[in-house]
């Protein structure tokens, strides 16, 4: 009987490697879901959230309500969770750290979007705004080798004669 090697689909990254995955990955996204620990209820609050900037570190820089239930609870428990999806089919990121409130104005004034004052009447200026800095410690990415066009094909063609095919990888990141 004839076995056959199954080709190994994790790829852990560490340092560099690992941050220019996160970074590619929530480039794709562009948004995620934002999960907090502390509340009420002792339940993860999840929201979405539009990210301003991922920087050279690895660092996830958001604007906020200084008022949200976010921030009162980030200042309960600073471990967050981030999710990203870039598509239906691939580009899955999981990012574990802490997260850090501050009222930097510097820092506001170089995140600051013009689409913002939807949440911000008083643009860049409005007392309210407040930046979170997420810190990532670890993570977990799923995404496919060959892109997305290539996969769907190759799971069309293995459909319809029967195969399967795995065209995914995963991995840790080590930050």
């Amino acid at each position: 009987m004839e076995t056959q090697k199954k080709e190994s689909h994790q790829n852990n990254l560490i340092e560099k490697d690992a941050i220019d995955k996160m970074r590619k990955l929530i480039d794709k996204g562009g948004s995620c879901f934002f999960v907090t620990r502390a509340n009420l209820s002792n339940a993860h609050k999840s929201r979405p959230m539009a990210v301003q900037k991922t920087d050279e570190v690895g660092h996830v820089w958001f604007l906020s309500a200084a008022d949200s239930v976010k921030n009162m609870e980030i200042a309960k428990d600073t471990n967050v969770t981030l999710y990203f999806q870039g598509s239906s089919h691939s580009d899955f990121l999981e990012l574990n750290g802490h997260a850090v409130v501050s009222k930097d104005r510097a820092k506001i004034e170089e995140l600051w979007d013009p689409t913002l004052k939807a949440w911000f009447p008083e643009g860049k200026e409005d007392p309210s705004v407040s930046v979170i800095q997420f810190i990532p410690e670890s993570g977990y990415y799923w995404d496919n080798k060959h892109g997305n066009t290539i996969a769907g094909i190759k799971v069309l063609i293995n459909a319809l004669g029967g195969g399967s095919v795995d065209d995914s990888r995963e991995g840790e990141l080590n930050l």
